[in-house]
Order: C-alpha cells, then structure tokens, then sequence
C-alpha cells in the first residue's frame, strides 16, 4: 500500500504470532511504538533473558536507538534516521504487550492509562512479573506516565488518542493515532463480552472510517474445538459469575476456595458483590483493588505478611478461620492448597498455571487431587469471539484491515476495502 503522504507503519513483531506486538508508527521527525512486550515460546529454553538473547532468538524486535544505551546492545540494521520525538504507548498489562519496558531507553516516555500503570505496579512488586533492569534494583519499575480516559498525547507531528476497551485486564486501552495525512487505529486486544463491553462499542464509533486498522484476532488463530461436555462453558462475564455463584448454591456445606488472573480486577469486584457467600481476598489483592476502584473489601493476611494500612482492619479475616470455614466464606487461595479441607472444592478462574501449555499446569491438577480437593475451572476469553471481531470490523468500516496478534490473520476479512497481511519488519507507506 503505497498512497501520496509521509506516515509509515513498521511491523516490528506481533505478525503470525500470539504476543510480542510491537508497531512504529513515523511521521518526519517523530515515531511511536505500541506495544513493548515478548513473545511467549518456553519450548527454546533460553539460557538467560539478556536483551541480545531475546533478540537473536526472535522473541523482541531488532530496534534502533530505542532500549536502554547501557545494556551495550548493538542494533543490526540500515537505519540512519533520527528522530527528535519518540515514545511508547502500552495498551494493557499482559506480559506480551509489556514485559520488556523495563529495557526501554529511560529517557523515551512510556504512556498508559492510570489503571494499567497501578495494576503493572503492582504485578511487579516482587521484581518477578517484568523484565528486570540489570541497572535498578530488582523490585523497580520503570516510570509510567498514567493518562486518564481519552486523553490525547501529543508527540511531535504525531497525537494519540488513549481509549479504553473492555478486555480481562482492567485498564486496557486502545490507541486512535493521527499524523497530518492519515488516521490510524490500534485495537490492542478487547472484546464484547466483558462487563465494559460499551467502551469497546464507543471506541468503535471513535474509529469510524479509519486509514488503518490493526486489529487483533486471537480467537480466529485455532481450529473449531468439539465442546467438551465436562467443562463448564461461558458465555461472557457476567455468565461466568452466575456460574459461581450457582456453585456456591449447590454446595451450602463444602470448603469453597477460588483464584483468579489478578489484572482482571473486575472480576474479583463483581464476584464480591453477587456471591451468596461473602468473599474474602488475600490482602494484596484487596490493596490492589482499594488502590484501582477505591473499594474496602473483606481481606486476610498469609502467615508472616506485612499489614498494609490503607486496608480497614475491620475488614479483616483470619486465616484460621478460613481453613476451618465450610459455609460462610467463599475466599480466594494464592498458596498453602496443602492445608485446605479434603473434600472441598477450589475454583480455577483464569488463574496461574494458565493451562495445558504450563508444565506446572499438570502438577498443579495432581497436587489437588492428592488434597481431594475438586477442581473447577471456570474461563472466560479476553478476546473478542470469531463473530465479534466481524462484528467490530461492520461498526468501523476501515479503508483498510491489517489482522495482527493472530496466527491465521487471513481468517479476517475486510467487505469495506483493502486488507494488507504484512510480513514482519515490513514497512507500509501511507
């Protein structure tokens, strides 16, 4: 796609892959990059997590003057072009949109929406969720600068729109990008299912008509699956909510325990307000939620955990308590599956180990069964559903789709222009 203009798309990562998407965005003197995370391949067993091994191992992108100067990296490549203006924007806080920011240059800004900045913050607070700065100590995060909804950033010739979508990660965003000849769209992932569906519908209208839309299509990457009649399916979140709740119900004198992904704090909040049962967290999940939706919510403290002040200690659960309780308390378990009642039954929401593809995932199942303790696992995708995707696309009517974060972006198809399936490093000129 060669049109009259000076905007240029480069495909950096992301293509033919689930993960890893990072997209430059140029006019004249000024780029953007969204997003800055890897791609997830345990089956290479990497010898380390050095900036030079992800990139000769194809799980970050070959960038030039963009990571960190004092990792001594050196970038292969032609590029002689220098930039007055750069920065990178992070639509949500999934580990393959930003797991590496912690190797980004310190002095290019790194935009997000004040949800995912607190939410990222928080998942890192041990050192252990992101990409550690051999540079700073191993709990830091790299600075963030929080945006309210919506909010327009305005980096040399380029601005940026940051809106919200609804995805399993609060805070997510996706991002309406003008240059002075062209109007581009990045849908970072969202769906139509969650509780903040209508935030996907107003973006939606936002990118009415846009240039370029790159679009996620995640749930059009594997074949059509037969049901299988043992696992419980959802329809959306709020169903997936009735169908806990409708547990709760049907075992009034069982030890009932629950995990789930902690960036998908709505979750957590509509369970606690809908549960027969009143649902107690472990105390950094509920400063987590104090700290994102102002919320005081029943909580207990793991043995030898540090009490956190915010938390209204009347609130407060104790631990023995829980282990003893099979009728009052539906409460959340991070650890210590060993000491739970046999017989009771735990359910898995979207929690680690994520699945199949997990070694631990296995060992995990098995621990439980030793315990017998039943397991449940109730999913719920934040990807848009095959029709949804269709459906986004109708309410958009881009000029032209480009299908990322998917393995088979040709399943995407375009009734209201051009569709361009690029390869990766590829450059469009707008």
């Amino acid at each position: 796609m060669v049109l009259k203009g000076k905007t240029k798309i480069t495909f950096h990562s992301g293509i033919l892959t689930i993960g890893g998407t990072v997209i430059e965005i140029a006019y004249q003197d000024s780029h953007i990059f969204f997003d800055f995370g890897t791609e997830f391949r345990p089956e290479l067993t990497l010898p380390d997590e050095q900036l030079q091994t992800l990139v000769d191992n194809g799980l970050v992108p070959n960038l030039n003057h963009v990571y960190d100067p004092r990792l001594n990296y050196l970038y292969q490549g032609n590029e002689d072009q220098t930039y007055r203006h750069t920065a990178v924007f992070l639509s949500h806080v999934h580990l393959d949109h930003s797991k590496m920011i912690n190797y980004l240059d310190p002095a290019i800004p790194l935009y997000t929406l004040k949800e995912s900045k607190d939410i990222l913050n928080f998942l890192n607070r041990e050192g252990d969720f992101l990409l550690p700065s051999p540079f700073e100590d191993k709990h830091v995060t790299r600075p963030m600068i929080g945006l309210e909804k919506n909010a327009m950033v305005q980096i040399g010739e380029i601005q940026v729109e940051v809106v919200p979508v609804d995805h399993d990660a609060y805070g997510a965003s996706a991002l309406l990008i003008r240059t002075p000849d062209a109007f581009l769209t990045y849908t970072g992932d969202l769906r139509l299912h969650g509780h903040n569906s209508e935030d996907t519908k107003r973006f939606c209208e936002k990118a009415k008509h846009t240039d370029v839309l790159m679009m996620e299509g995640v749930s059009i990457s594997f074949p059509e699956r037969v049901d299988d009649p043992t696992q419980i399916k959802i329809l959306s979140e709020e169903d997936l909510i009735q169908q806990i709740v409708a547990l709760v119900l049907a075992n009034p004198h069982r030890q009932i325990t629950f995990n789930g992904y902690p960036a998908n704090i709505l979750r957590f909040a509509k369970l606690i307000d809908a549960s027969p049962r009143e649902v107690v967290l472990e105390a950094k999940m509920a400063a987590l939620i104090l700290e994102v939706l102002g919320k005081q919510v029943p909580y207990y403290y793991l043995p030898s955990e540090q009490t956190i002040q915010q938390l209204d200690t009347q609130l407060e659960v104790s631990y023995e308590s829980l282990l003893m309780d099979s009728s009052e308390y539906l409460f959340q378990v991070v650890e210590g599956f060993d000491k739970l009642m046999p017989q009771g039954l735990y359910i898995h929401s979207d929690a680690q180990p994520l699945g199949d593809f997990d070694p631990s995932y296995q060992v995990f199942l098995e621990m439980l069964a030793k315990q017998q303790i039943e397991f449940v696992r109730l999913a719920c995708s934040g990807h848009a559903f095959p029709n949804d995707l269709k459906q986004i696309i109708a309410w958009i009517e881009p000029k032209c789709l480009v299908p990322i974060h998917t393995l088979h972006p040709e399943k995407l198809e375009n009734p209201y222009g051009e569709r361009i399936l690029p390869h990766r490093g590829e450059t469009l000129t707008l």
